[in-house]
């Protein structure tokens, strides 16, 4: 009796699983995402092969993107001291240093208004940070 069970037990745990993935993919296809009109619009799976990558971002574009968030929730000082460590850090990113100051200059006239923004200028990438908030400024 415990050999039948137990070759019954294995029989299932190789079949069900199986069946449990085929029976949710093919439940899938056929749920109605959006009902716009009288006619319903069908997931269909693999219907047609496409092969679009997303597009990558740029590590200045990311890097620039991450301390402008900074300059939001903490202070552009913090912001300022985290580019000066990252183009340290990544000495290829230096030729982008001056555009991410300016934008972090311009942010944060729009955040902390110019005379609070000027007093958080540092000499990061040539004062591109006080060039920044000049020209928001101006």
């Amino acid at each position: 009796m415990t050999h039948t069970a137990r070759r019954i037990g294995r029989s299932l745990a190789l079949v069900l699983p199986v069946v449990l993935v085929l029976s949710g993919t093919l439940a899938v296809t056929r749920v109605p995402w959006s009902t716009s009109g009288p006619e319903s619009q069908v997931l269909t799976a693999s219907s047609e092969k496409v092969n679009v990558r997303a597009k990558s971002r740029a590590p200045q574009d990311i890097l620039r993107d991450k301390l402008l968030l900074e300059l939001q929730e903490k202070d552009p000082g913090v912001a300022l001291t985290h580019l000066q460590r990252e183009i340290e850090r990544r000495p290829s990113l230096a030729q982008h240093c001056m555009s991410i100051a300016r934008s972090l200059g311009r942010a944060a006239v729009d955040h902390y208004g110019p005379t609070r923004a000027q007093s958080f200028s540092r000499p990061v990438c040539d004062t591109s940070f006080a060039s920044g908030v000049a020209r928001q400024t101006g």
